[in-house]
């Protein structure tokens, strides 16, 4: 008989926890009684959105960056990705003392992209619709001697992401279910990794835009599936299929995915805004979405959502907010 070693464990992600301590937030928890009264449940959000450079994304970066070996930390980093894993990179690069270069889409959001320049980083920018990131950054890496950290498909990146799920679980206790995005599935496979290591009865649902539904797909056909890449305003998740090591950790922890459009989305982002009083990127409030729009179906009772990020300009937010449909109120609770 043959054992697979999974690419990240519980131990990892404890690991890491240590290792990110003092450098990475210890972000809050928010609980809202008119959330629970819509959801049905009671509700524990962990919101990445007040992380160092806005998203959940620094967690995994600085994890993975702090272990390169002087040499490599001196020749710099290269990354692609299409906002919150350039800021991550690039602040963890400043952070350790090098450089960082990153290969970003061509419209990925300014504020993103502003945000990746102001921590110093390099920009290469490319087509995401007719040319491949992952091959434009090898290719990066190898002819400047840059240490490439992807996004998701690294065992530090995701031990350093299921960070997140594990400081929910040590605020909020014993959990019956958890929320969180999926784009590359780095998030979603070290939370679940750390969730399911400390409660295995615990319930893991990824979180995908309806127009970008890879990672649901493959888990139903039982390997990845690949999809155009997707028009979403949830532009962190606009990916066109799973990550290989996330994908593998993911087919035997995630028990469902729940789609949500783009219109509940914009719904999710209003709520959170006017109610929790909180600003959340598209992709950020998708589990959120879910919640609101009832997607999951019969939830239990006790319930834990990583809100993943924050990072939305003023004008993009005003305009996507403008057009949610549903009107909350402006009371917070």
């Amino acid at each position: 008989m043959t054992t697979t070693t999974p690419p990240v464990t519980l131990d990892d992600v404890l690991d890491a926890a240590a290792r990110i301590k003092g450098v990475a937030h210890r972000t809050p928890v928010l609980r809202s009684r008119t959330l629970d009264a819509l959801a049905g449940a009671e509700v524990h959000l962990k919101c990445e959105n007040f992380q160092r450079v806005g998203a959940f994304k620094f967690r995994g970066a600085y994890n993975a960056a702090s272990r390169l070996s002087p040499g490599q930390l001196a020749r710099g980093i290269a990354a692609y990705s299409s906002g919150n894993h350039a800021q991550a990179v690039a602040l963890a690069a400043r952070e350790l003392g090098t450089t960082a270069v990153i290969v970003m889409p061509e419209d990925a959001p300014r504020s993103k992209r502003d945000a990746t320049l102001g921590y110093g980083a390099e920009i290469v920018t490319y087509d995401r619709y007719t040319e491949d990131r992952v091959s434009i950054g090898q290719a990066l890496a190898a002819e400047r001697g840059l240490a490439l950290i992807p996004p998701y498909e690294h065992p530090h990146v995701m031990a350093g992401q299921g960070t997140a799920a594990l400081e929910l679980l040590e605020e909020a206790g014993e959990l019956d279910a958890l929320l969180a995005p999926v784009g590359g599935g780095g998030l979603i496979a070290g939370s679940a990794t750390a969730a399911k290591g400390l409660y295995p009865g615990i319930r893991v649902i990824g979180v995908e835009p309806e127009a970008g539904d890879d990672t649901k797909r493959s888990l139903e056909a039982g390997r990845r599936v690949s999809i155009p890449v997707p028009h979403t305003i949830a532009d962190g998740q606009a990916l066109h299929t799973p990550g290989e090591l996330t994908f593998s950790v993911n087919r035997r922890l995630v028990d469902d995915i729940a789609l949500v459009s783009d219109d509940e989305i914009k719904d999710a982002m209003r709520f959170a805004f006017e109610r929790l009083k909180i600003v959340v990127e598209p992709s950020g409030a998708t589990p959120l979405a879910v919640l609101l729009a009832g997607r999951a179906g019969r939830l239990p009772r006790r319930i834990g959502v990583i809100i993943s990020g924050g990072n939305i300009d003023a004008e993009r937010f005003a305009r996507l907010c403008g057009n949610a449909k549903n009107d909350t109120g402006s009371s917070g609770d």
